[in-house]
């Protein structure tokens, strides 16, 4: 019997765990960290051996092929060894593929993915299609393949989980845009991040379509260096040669494959990055026979995705906004580009080697005051303490939401868009912006 030997027992862990038990490996998890109590009992539902807060070396190397958790870097003192010994590293993604047969949309980008992603499943469900939710979001993908199967996945990839994906192939390929990210776990080297991405396009055939925003500089770069075989529907901003999809006098166009437009006012998303994820998802809903009333009653009623620019409420005439999920620069840029009011900016956490040049003008355009979130803001001190504008220093959400309460004024926004990732101070990034809220409605109540 193969040995699968699983490291991490979060979601995506834990499902390619059960997907390996019902194929009849011999399945072993194993987890550095405290494993979830429901992960536990998922796997002890189905008999699977684990262990938490510790590796066992034997039983991990004596493994055929081992499921690498996204989280976890290549640096990992188990993986080294695993691959010293030559033992095949895939993702939970690729091993799922392996099983199902079902048609795969896959987004990726440094900015956007989940926006697009949950718009084109709110499409797909609207539209009546058995579509599932996986990847960076959702329900683990090898846990549906076992035990939930749909026709269609819609699926959110990061850089880390393309990094182990080898024969998995998209039917639509949607390559949002790259933007420098997560660059610490690329040895801090952008081309290293580059190629995860454009990873989405891997084995792709004459049959598939790849989606992909016109432009950007990089893509446009990377394109010419590959031999693309699927059909290629570019969107952009504004009607330009080769874009299939754009805006053009206030009204959104789709050319093909199925002509559609609709008044740029009726679409739920606003501010001009959400033009793109529009553009992106209905184009994969276009591609896959969605009728273009479908698409316009989706585009028009979407709520919305959770931590990406997100009205929390209003307290004294101040405007509280939680986008936490800007994870990096240019998803910092973009919230702040879209901002119509002065501006208080809460920026700080783990930096993935970050460059706030890219905000910089913004900043001062925009922002009466900054206010850093982190166990160490001396990064953000050297950078933005010579601009002249009022700054705070804080190390717990407590704090920072009194100080923004402190330098904010009727009419103003307060906007938690911090370039960084959370785990400083924070669980992830859902935790920060769960506890910003959670201080704001408690202020609001006062």
């Amino acid at each position: 019997m193969k040995r699968i030997v699983i490291l991490g027992a979060g979601e995506s862990g834990a499902g390619a765990a059960v997907l390996a038990k019902k194929e009849g490996f011999d399945v072993f998890v194993s987890d550095m960290s405290a494993i979830k109590d429901k992960y536990k009992k998922l796997l002890d539902d189905h008999a699977i051996e684990w262990e938490e807060k510790q590796h066992t070396e034997e039983k991990i190397l004596s493994a055929d092929e081992i499921i690498k958790s996204p989280g976890i870097p290549k640096e990992a003192p188990m993986v080294k060894k695993a691959m010293e010994k030559g033992i095949h590293i895939i993702s939970e993604i690729e091993f799922a593929g392996r099983y199902t047969r079902s048609k795969m949309i896959c987004i990726t980008g440094s900015n956007g993915k989940t926006t697009t992603t949950s718009l084109i499943y709110h499409i797909f469900k609207t539209a009546g299609y058995d579509a599932g939710l996986a990847g960076n979001i959702g329900r683990s993908l090898a846990l549906q393949v076992a035990e939930d199967p749909h026709e269609y996945y819609i699926i959110e990839l990061s850089s880390f989980q393309l990094d182990n994906m080898y024969d998995f192939h998209a039917d639509i390929a949607i390559l949002l845009n790259i933007t420098p990210d997560h660059l610490d776990r690329y040895d801090f080297c952008m081309q290293n991040y580059v190629d995860a991405k454009m990873r989405i396009i891997q084995n792709q055939t004459q049959s598939d379509s790849f989606i992909y925003w016109n432009d950007d500089p990089v893509i446009k770069r990377e394109l010419e260096k590959y031999d693309i075989k699927a059909i290629q529907y570019p969107f952009s901003e504004l009607k330009e040669h080769g874009s299939i999809g754009y805006m053009a006098d206030g009204e959104y166009t789709i050319e093909k494959p199925t002509p559609f437009n609709m008044e740029q006012e009726e679409l739920s998303l606003t501010g001009k990055h959400n033009i793109y994820n529009s553009l992106a998802a209905g184009i994969a809903g276009d591609i896959s026979g969605i009728k273009n009333s479908v698409i316009r009653q989706s585009l028009s009623d979407f709520p919305g995705v959770e931590h990406r620019l997100e009205k929390v409420c209003k307290v004294g005439g101040v405007q509280y906004v939680n986008d936490s999920k800007a994870t990096n620069v240019d998803a910092c840029w973009y919230a702040l580009d879209s901002m119509k009011t002065p501006t208080i900016l809460i920026l700080g956490g783990k930096d993935k080697g970050n460059d706030y040049n890219e905000i910089k003008e913004l900043v001062k355009e925009k922002c009466k005051a900054l206010v850093f979130l982190g166990a160490d803001n001396k990064k953000l001190h050297d950078f933005f303490d010579g601009m002249g504008i009022t700054i705070r220093d804080t190390h717990s959400m407590k704090d920072c939401v009194k100080a923004c309460h402190e330098l904010a004024e009727p009419g103003d926004t307060v906007l938690l868009s911090p370039c960084c990732a959370s785990f400083d101070l924070f669980h992830n990034m859902e935790d920060r912006g769960e506890q910003f809220k959670a201080r704001v409605r408690e202020m609001k109540a006062q």
